[in-house]
């Protein structure tokens, strides 16, 4: 397989590639690494912290109002925490496709939770289907606590319809807008009425807030309950569409080509197999074409993760690790609402271009970087926002220019021009970076990380 072509796949599916990995499988054929990323990525391995601070509450500690406080001030500080263990699985994955999907997952079934124990269980749940069935996928999720508590299903009740759920559902989850109908949502609804959760994030039916009268739904007929509804939207083929061209626009290029979403479709529907689907993705003619190569624009985690990838960094303060995602625009387990993050050109603007085109000198060489250091971290970030700076300083990281130089053993920058980008690169761009040789390896890998096209994959 072509060296440029490995790269393109582990940009997409991961979050770039050494020149000595490549050299580990650039004798393998395209299906024979592509079946060596699936194997890798059987094991479920969930994603956990040390939560036992809630192992023995009771009801009775949540009547408390001290207590009450007590216990979500540790839940927050446990959110970060779940962040950074997020962030460093991602920084080192042993299942790196299981887990490249649960990220693509988690802006998709988009939800929020300040309840730790139910955002663990959620990402979780997430990385569990990423690989899996769909319907069975979509099941789980309507019965998460985060997800009945995000979109207030929690309050869907027989005699006051909560309709949140059912309409994102249909058009966030699974058809897209205006491929059903007000009477449709308002049918669902009635359908998973009762939905709850005990204390502990277990999944409760409340049968005397359940509707068990006939509802009528996409053209069918029945006393139907969340499941049944399900059932139904999986029946449509748009489901299968919808679910293809989102795939499509993350892993392959933001301009759909309905050839290939039609050839997608016909893998995909009727039985929704998310693994044959990504299979037949990564295994086409097409995904390696010129086009769809160096074309994406990282996501601001996808950036973060591609320079650990090159040059494994750890950065001393959560609070710093969660500023530095605040500044890109992303910061994991807190989407920006339902819809999620809207990606391509969105993620550039002109505060976080150059964030961007700094961090990698903040990261990797010490630099510095202005941010409020006074008051909590939401202070920090909205202060920073405002430019009401008090002070600036480092952000304190360590990075390990060993492993780059094991995993980049180039002799010559001219070399690691091609290793590290992708993209085309502008013509006087190049000249100056090909004329380079007399700077240090290690400065060179910064100036190209901190280039324009760095930014896309």
């Amino acid at each position: 397989m072509e060296t440029r072509h490995i790269q393109h796949l582990y940009n997409r599916i991961g979050f770039g590639i050494t020149p000595i990995e490549i050299k580990e499988r650039k004798h393998n054929t395209k299906k024979e690494i592509v079946k060596t990323l699936f194997e890798e990525s059987k094991k479920i391995r969930p994603l956990e912290i040390d939560i036992s601070f809630i192992s023995n509450l009771t009801r009775e500690d949540f009547k408390n109002k001290k207590k009450r406080r007590e216990l979500m001030k540790m839940s927050r500080k446990k959110i970060i925490e779940l962040n950074k263990a997020w962030l460093d699985r991602l920084y080192n994955p042993t299942e790196l496709l299981r887990e490249k999907m649960t990220l693509f997952w988690a802006n998709h079934f988009v939800c929020e939770d300040k309840n730790v124990l139910f955002a663990q269980q959620y990402n979780n749940t997430l990385r569990t289907h990423a690989l899996g069935n769909f319907k069975t996928f979509v099941k789980a999720i309507s019965k998460e606590p985060a997800m009945l508590k995000y979109l207030n299903n929690k309050q869907n009740k027989k005699k006051s319809p909560n309709e949140n759920f059912a309409r994102e559902l249909m058009e966030l989850f699974t058809l897209g807008q205006g491929n059903y109908t007000e009477q449709d949502i308002q049918e669902s609804a009635r359908a998973f009425t009762g939905y709850n959760h005990n204390f502990f994030g277990e999944f409760k039916m409340r049968r005397r807030q359940h509707d068990e009268g006939e509802k009528t739904f996409l053209g069918y007929t029945g006393n139907f309950n969340g499941d049944d509804i399900i059932d139904i939207i999986l029946k449509q083929k748009q489901c299968a569409r919808f679910i293809c061209e989102k795939v499509y626009c993350y892993f392959v290029n933001e301009k759909l080509n309905s050839d290939h979403i039609n050839k997608m479709i016909s893998v995909f529907y009727p039985n929704y197999n998310i693994e044959e689907l990504m299979r037949f993705v990564l295994t086409s003619d097409w995904f390696y074409v010129t086009e769809n190569i160096g074309t994406k624009i990282k996501s601001p985690i996808e950036f973060l993760v591609g320079m650990h990838t090159i040059v494994p960094f750890s950065i001393e303060k959560n609070k710093h690790s969660l500023l530095i995602q605040k500044l890109l625009g992303q910061i994991l387990l807190r989407p920006p609402n339902v819809a999620g993050w809207k990606g391509g050109k969105t993620w550039i603007d002109s505060n976080t271009i150059v964030t961007r085109l700094r961090l990698p000198s903040v990261l990797l060489n010490n630099a510095e970087i202005t941010y409020s250091d006074k008051g909590g971290l939401e202070d920090e970030v909205k202060n920073f926002s405002e430019k009401k700076l008090r002070r600036r300083t480092f952000i304190k990281s360590t990075s390990n220019w060993s492993s780059f130089e094991n995993s980049f053993p180039t002799e010559s920058n001219k070399e690691l021009i091609k290793q590290i980008l992708i993209s085309p690169i502008n013509k006087g761009t190049l000249e100056i970076l090909e004329n380079s040789e007399l700077v240090s390896k290690q400065d060179f890998c910064v100036q190209l990380l901190s280039l324009p096209e760095y930014q896309l994959c």
